[in-house]
């Protein structure tokens, strides 16, 4: 029998929020945050597993397994088939719209609505804690997601992603697809869809974020019932095992070939692939992707120069990746000059361990990025999803601009030095089959 928990409330005076949180005695963690100015309500349920996860000890035995690529995405999927009603369906009669995704470290099912909050957390916490697989269904749905991994093999802006992911890594896990491949997919059985789900989706493991215009107290007392009447394994640490991996990238260059009018390239910068603490982890993350934004933003000396050579067209985007076990930065763009593009850019990146940033250009960059981090505070989902993500890391997405206000230039202009070097560049380029 569970323990009645009281919520413990968090005030953050400088943006003016309130956020409630609880972890019950089965492990789940809980955050409410009531906004009554909004009309909509989101709630995310999120479990710390994703497609990387492959090689763990089970949560009933002792001994490691490896798992078929792609099964926590296979998983997902089949967590909204039930044996006698549509969760989808369901949802909607409830004045909800439901969805999910997996990404290479975290699997997560929500639903957005204006009305019946309560009851739709409710079924939130159901489906997802309550499987139900069976051979017939899982064959069935291997058919299904073939075709969606082959939709993806025709995409060029995933065939790009994922092709300098690939270039980057030698062992690590993140080189695979998190759909997997229609080869690893067919090998998933009903037996490895409970396993994975037993030691992943265990209460401990997971994070429950409600966000909007709802009375918190009522919806904890919701929670709060609904977890009691259910019972869980005892919680126990999951191990998990990853390669090791280099530094330097796997190659550094590769061409795949699609139709497509104008060629794509993407340059890759692989960066820490080291279990990171919280500081670290979060300096990693908004440094890299503040220089990114100095360097390769409209306003930037980068992109005027590519703009001006016509390297590249308004497909232009940069974007930054950090993990605790791999990181990584992408540029990439459709280009008539497929090779100018990537040599120009790599000779750009060399030489920032050449540059410094002055005090004037760190206040410009601060203020910038504080003022976007400020803006996505009207989006729930971006609030939501976020800061649940951070949660994991031991990090507080809300005291996040604080420690961007602190940032000194001189931990800016160390990190600019040690940033890049030649062998953790690699190149992908989409280009015609002709």
């Amino acid at each position: 029998m569970m323990g009645v928990k009281k919520l413990k409330q968090v005030a953050y005076e400088d943006i003016n929020e309130t956020i409630y949180k609880s972890k019950l005695d089965n492990g789940l963690t809980i955050f409410l945050l009531p906004k009554r100015e909004f009309f909509k309500t989101f709630g995310i349920f999120m479990t710390n597993y994703g497609s990387i996860d492959r090689s763990f000890i089970p949560i009933d035995s002792d001994e490691e397994i490896t798992v078929p690529d792609g099964i926590a995405h296979f998983l997902e999927h089949k967590m909204f088939e039930k044996e006698e009603e549509d969760i989808f369906t369901k949802f909607l009669q409830q004045g909800a719209s439901p969805n999910a995704f997996t990404s290479f470290t975290k699997t997560a099912y929500y639903f957005s609505t204006t009305k019946l909050v309560e009851k739709n957390v409710e079924t939130l916490l159901n489906f997802v804690q309550e499987p139900f697989f069976s051979d017939e269904s899982v064959e069935k749905e291997k058919g299904i997601i073939g075709q969606e991994i082959k939709m993806y093999d025709d995409q060029p802006d995933w065939r790009a992603y994922m092709g300098t992911v690939k270039n980057m890594f030698h062992h690590h896990p993140v080189n695979i697809d998190i759909a997997g491949t229609v080869s690893s997919i067919s090998e998933i059985t009903k037996e490895d869809l409970y396993t994975c789900y037993n030691t992943f989706y265990h209460p401990s493991n997971m994070t429950l974020f409600m966000i909007g215009n709802f009375d918190h107290e009522a919806v904890f007392e919701v929670i709060q019932q609904n977890q009691a009447k259910k019972s869980f394994k005892d919680a126990k640490e999951i191990v998990r095992f990853l390669p090791e991996e280099p530094a330097n990238v796997f190659r550094k260059e590769n061409t795949i070939h699609l139709p497509v009018s104008i060629p794509k390239v993407s340059i890759g910068i692989k960066e820490a692939n080291k279990k990171l603490d919280k500081d670290t982890f979060l300096k990693r993350e908004v440094v890299q992707s503040m220089l990114l934004d100095y360097f390769f933003s409209e306003s930037g000396p980068f992109y005027e120069k590519l703009y001006e050579n016509e390297l590249i067209d308004d497909t232009f985007t940069f974007s930054t990746t950090v993990e605790n076990s791999f990181s990584f930065s992408l540029i990439s763009s459709n280009s008539k000059k497929p090779e100018q593009f990537s040599n120009q850019v790599k000779e750009m990146l060399l030489s920032t361990k050449e540059m410094t940033i002055s005090e004037k250009q760190l206040d410009l960059m601060k203020k910038k990025r504080i003022g976007q981090n400020l803006r996505s505070m009207n989006s729930l989902d971006y609030i939501a999803i976020q800061y649940v993500q951070y949660h994991y890391e031991g990090i507080d997405l809300f005291k996040k601009n604080d420690f961007i206000q602190a940032l000194s230039v001189e931990e800016i202009n160390e990190f600019l030095q040690s940033w890049i070097k030649e062998d953790q560049l690699t190149v992908c380029k989409i280009e015609n089959v002709n």
